[in-house]
């Protein structure tokens, strides 16, 4: 079927970033690795988060929030991308994108919230330590994680409803990977000023705001590292800040020009470039910015792993795993080469040399 005959059908059509062919086939390949990894990576924070006493703090309690935030978020994109490219098809149905702008604009607007509320965490970890029990208790992190699905819920349900009632007379060709609202209000036929103020003032409360809130933490962070006397602990925090901010400004950079900045400025590839950065890369970050380089999630997963091995291990030794060395020879392997050490002399749960 032409693109002229499917743009009277009730289905719209998605433009995407890449067509069926070689020349965007590496594109392709990096935008699926970049989804297998976020999906995985997140997957594992989620796990650690979950089976780690150690970090059943509301430090971690929030990143896990953010973790599933972010594999809806791009699992809410790239699977329809992959599909299209491979049948080589652009369409997606009403249904579907009224839920592609539901699951977006919620998981855009939560995750906004909820990296202010990481920020206050962090603020309050380093400038307040003493009051952080207070300040940051579980009852408070939870409060914090549900208000970000909340008001983010609430503020998408009025967002797509309002922009899925509108009329859409002429072409249903989305210049975009995915519907977006600002995309799909130059499809209507009709007057779009209100909702268009609607997504400004929206902007204002999830994007300037919180943006706002999270760039004074990290000042007062900054200015307490530096009345710290260690020069380490100041390497360390600083690190940890740049890389924090730098993901902040991917994420809000991008994300505040495309729903506030002024139309003269927009183009369609322009909105689909930045786009990426807030629906894909920022959530391929996030855990390894967040998460990986913390010395208490490396060490956490070092125990899962170790746990796992050792569980299904638990008669063998390690050398016998690798090498498939029979139970039979362990002794008279020790007692020539003092390589490994029988069941016997393991001395219970201690680790094999």
């Amino acid at each position: 079927m032409g693109l002229e005959n499917q743009t009277y059908s009730s289905d719209f059509i998605l433009m995407g970033l890449f067509f069926s062919s070689k020349t965007n086939l590496l594109f392709f390949s990096f935008i699926l690795i970049m989804f297998i990894m976020t999906v995985a990576q997140n997957t594992v924070m989620i796990l650690l988060i979950h089976r780690d006493p150690p970090l059943h703090t509301p430090m971690y309690f929030l990143l896990s929030h953010l973790s599933y935030m972010d594999i809806l978020h791009i699992s809410n994109i790239v699977p329809k991308m992959v599909t299209n490219f491979m049948l080589c098809s652009r369409t997606i149905s009403f249904a579907g994108c009224g839920f592609q702008i539901f699951l977006s604009i919620n998981l855009l607007g939560g995750e906004c919230l909820l990296l202010t509320a990481m920020s206050y965490d962090c603020y309050v970890a380093i400038c307040h330590p003493l009051c952080y029990p207070i300040l940051m208790n579980d009852y408070v992190s939870s409060l914090m994680a549900t208000g970000s699905w909340l008001v983010g819920t609430v503020n998408s349900i009025v967002h797509t409803a309002y922009t899925l009632q509108l009329p859409f007379c002429g072409s249903r060709a989305i210049d975009h990977f995915f519907c977006e609202v600002p995309a799909m209000l130059k499809l209507s036929c009709v007057d779009t000023t209100h909702c268009e103020r609607g997504v400004y003032v929206s902007g204002i409360i999830f994007l300037l705001i919180p943006f706002s809130l999270i760039f004074a933490s990290y000042v007062q962070v900054l200015l307490t590292v530096l009345q710290k006397k260690s020069s380490e602990a100041q390497k360390k925090l600083f690190s940890t800040c740049f890389f924090h901010m730098i993901v902040v400004i991917m994420y809000y950079g991008p994300f505040i020009f495309t729903y506030m900045g002024p139309k003269s400025y927009h183009t369609p590839g322009q909105d689909k470039f930045l786009a990426i950065f807030y629906t894909i890369v920022t959530p391929t970050l996030n855990p390894i910015i967040y998460s990986f380089r913390n010395k208490d999630v490396l060490g956490a997963m070092k125990n899962m792993l170790k746990n796992n091995f050792m569980h299904k291990n638990r008669n063998k030794c390690l050398i016998c795993v690798f090498y498939d060395i029979p139970q039979d020879q362990l002794a008279t392997i020790h007692r020539e080469d003092n390589i490994v050490r029988t069941p016997e002399h393991e001395g219970g749960d201690e680790e094999p040399p």
